[in-house]
Order: C-alpha cells, then sequence, then structure tokens
C-alpha cells in the first residue's frame, strides 16, 4: 500500500502524485491576485481546476507573498467560507484551505475543507487546538520569519537538516496535541525565507525530509526562485513550474501545488512513469 493522508474521514491516496490547485481568494495575491477576488469567479475557477485535474483544491484568502500584509480574521472569512461552501459536495476534489488562523480552520472545516494548509505550521496560538479538534488533515510547511520579513535575510548553516529539525518538532507537537500522524503531511516551504541557494539545495534533497514517514507536499508555481534561474515575470514561468513540478516528483514529493493545473498534471504523469520505471 502506498503512503496515505487521512483528511477529515476520508483517505487520500498517495500512491500517484497528486496536484493541488491554487484558488487564491485575494486582491494582493504575487501571481494572480484579483482574478478570482469574487466569489462566484472563485467557485467558477475551482471547477476549471477540477476539469483541468486538480485532486486538491486549495482555497486561501490572505496573500503569503514576500511583503504581503495581514488581513482580518472576519476579511479572511468573508474571502474564503462562500467559496468552499459553494464548492463543498460539488466539486470531484478534496478541498484545503490556505489558512493560519484558528477561527478561519474551523469555519472552513465546517464548510467542507477537509485539509489545513498552514505555512506557520499551527504555531499560532489556538492553531494546535483548531486543527486537532477539526478532524481535518494538516500540511505543515517551513517558513523561517514571516511573510512580511522572511525575503530580507534568510540565514541558514545546513538549510536540509535545519528544515528537517523545525518540520519533526511541528510533527511532534501536533501528536502531542491529539492529531494522529496519519494525518499530517510536510512542505520544507521553497521561497519561504530561503535564498535561491537554499531552494536548490532543499529540492536536491528532498528524500532527507521524509525521514519523518509523512508525505511530501512542494510548492514551486511561479515563484521568484524561477524570475531568478529564468529571468521570466510571472505571467511567463510556466515552462519553469512544469520543470520544477517533475524534478520534485522525482525527488519524491507526492503532492505539488501550482496555479497551471493541466500542464503540471501531464507533467506529474510522465515523472511518475520514470520514477515507476525506475522502482
Amino acid at each position: 500500500m502506498g503512503p496515505r493522508l487521512y483528511c477529515g474521514g476520508e483517505w487520500l491516496d498517495l500512491a500517484q502524485p497528486l496536484v493541488m490547485g491554487v484558488l487564491n481568494v485575494t486582491p494582493d495575491s504575487f501571481s494572480d491576485g484579483g482574478r478570482h477576488a469574487d466569489a462566484g469567479a472563485a467557485v467558477v475557477r475551482g471547477f476549471e481546476l477540477v476539469a483541468e485535474g486538480a485532486a486538491i483544491i486549495d482555497v486561501g484568502g490572505e496573500s503569503t507573498r514576500p511583503g504581503a500584509a495581514p488581513v482580518s480574521v472576519d476579511e479572511e472569512l468573508r474571502r474564503v467560507i462562500p467559496v468552499i461552501r459553494g464548492l463543498a459536495g460539488q466539486a470531484r476534489a478534496l478541498l484545503s484551505v490556505d489558512t493560519s488562523q484558528p477561527e478561519v480552520m474551523r469555519q472552513a472545516v465546517d464548510a467542507g475543507a477537509r485539509l489545513i494548509n498552514d505555512v506557520r505550521a499551527l504555531r499560532l496560538p489556538g492553531a494546535l487546538q483548531a486543527a486537532a479538534g477539526s478532524g481535518a488533515g494538516v500540511c505543515l510547511m517551513h517558513m523561517q520569519g514571516d511573510p512580511r520579513s522572511m525575503q530580507r535575510r534568510p540565514e541558514y548553516v545546513d538549510v536540509v537538516n535545519e528544515v528537517k529539525a523545525m518540520l519533526a518538532a511541528r510533527v511532534q507537537a501536533c501528536i502531542a496535541a491529539g492529531i494522529a500522524p496519519e494525518r499530517l503531511c510536510l512542505d520544507p516551504g521553497i521561497g519561504f525565507g530561503k535564498l535561491l541557494s537554499h531552494n536548490l539545495e532543499l529540492l536536491r534533497r528532498l528524500p532527507e525530509l521524509g525521514t519523518e514517514g509523512r508525505p511530501l507536499l512542494i510548492g514551486v508555481s511561479r515563484k521568484s526562485l524561477l524570475r531568478e534561474l529564468t529571468g521570466r515575470a510571472v505571467g511567463e514561468r510556466l515552462a519553469g513550474s512544469v520543470a520544477l513540478a517533475a524534478i520534485a516528483v522525482l525527488r519524491g514529493a507526492h503532492i505539488v501545488r501550482a496555479h497551471d493545473v493541466a500542464a503540471t498534471y501531464d507533467a506529474l504523469r510522465v515523472a511518475a512513469a520514470l520514477r515507476a520505471a525506475n522502482g
């Protein structure tokens, strides 16, 4: 039996890599800010993501791009809850909420989300308890600093071992709070408080980050490391994003978070076939 993730009463089979489609309901995300800020437009986009091959839809109401300012909990709820309700029970995909706020976690799960994707790894006060009580799956991400300051001067002695240690500590905190290991997946946080050299080292040594025995989620879509590698603007990073997605799967990723779902889905199928052929 391949790796699985338990999400709010259902098992997510990860024997084959899955695409998590990004659905930003924000006016200021780095890639598609404002395009789906209206709940109706966001729901339509959610169905499009499923048609393109997304097995998971990640709904987010607060931008976490470098330099982003926080939004109020009430505003985040106003943005994401109608979208989750509009997709729940209708879209043939597991719904995820991209949030760090305990109240958003609770209401999103009540509305139909089955996965909590937290860039702060449940470190805000009350987040561990909210996630534990929700029954949802949880993705724990590594981030050095916070979105406003994370890219100013990130420093590591050994980025892989430091990311690995932080994620292991958060796994133990989750278990102590009553969250079963089967509900957890891990994200090294490419681009979140990392320089290009750190990002490349994490991707190169990605298999080392799976030692907790938990599935790995990777988000590389349209990120700034592609500007540094290719010189391309955000809207011109499809080829680079797809290349990184395939590389991540070949290095052991189970879920790839992406804006361009159709192209990423095809790339993951090819990468998975090669991975299987290698045994």
